[in-house]
């Protein structure tokens, strides 16, 4: 079975289930999204792994496990989803370590949280993804095929930072200055509030843009 490479489009609030959020993976060649449900607690590490300015004051789960394989020299070389069943996703933490291959089991959540700390690739199988995979361009004439199957399963894409329930930025922060935005963003990653300094951030980097 051949392997598709897969990128993160983005995470997004799942509207089917109270507390929970879709990862949407993007196939690198190609045009197809696939939807995973996360907990809030993996959405946020996934979230943090990609936003860099963002630094966790005391290390989290993943981080932690990153500096216990960085000690004793195991590199994470990959993740591959190999399976999916009854709509559950199954994957797999490629890992070397004096140049011996392992392969662990683990949730497809912490295994992309895991990716993103080793700057790891991630692959499914093309089987799955003819299964799974969803295409979000209104033109694509597959849209119509999978738009009763997936109605209701994602909102838009957008940023961990984003408010749930409306999609949008904070209006709440339009009122301070930069500096006071900046000084709240540090004082909310000391507190490790991951949302809302996601929402401050975002805040900075549209004023900056």
């Amino acid at each position: 079975m051949s392997l598709v490479k897969l990128t993160i489009k983005g995470i997004s609030y799942s509207q089917t289930q109270n507390g929970a959020y879709a990862l949407i993976l993007n196939e690198v060649d190609g045009e197809r999204k696939l939807p995973i449900v996360i907990g809030a607690f993996e959405a946020q590490s996934i979230a943090i792994a990609l936003e860099k300015e963002i630094k966790p004051p005391r290390p989290l789960t993943h981080d932690l496990f990153k500096s216990f394989a960085d000690r004793f020299d195991i590199v994470v070389k990959q993740v591959i989803i190999h399976k999916l069943v009854d709509g559950v996703f199954y994957s797999s933490i490629i890992c070397e370590r004096d140049k011996i291959e392992e392969i662990i089991d683990a949730r497809t959540s912490d295994a992309i949280a895991l990716a993103l700390r080793f700057s790891a690739p991630i692959f499914t199988y093309k089987n799955i993804l003819d299964k799974a995979g969803i295409y979000l361009n209104p033109n694509s004439p597959e849209t119509e095929n999978s738009e009763d199957e997936n109605e209701g399963v994602l909102s838009t894409p957008e940023t961990f930072g984003f408010d749930s329930g409306q999609g949008k930025l904070d209006e709440g922060y339009t009122k301070f200055s930069l500096s006071e935005l900046h000084e709240l963003l540090e004082g909310a990653v000391q507190d490790e509030d991951y949302e809302k300094a996601a929402k401050i951030r975002d805040e900075i980097s549209k004023r900056e843009s």
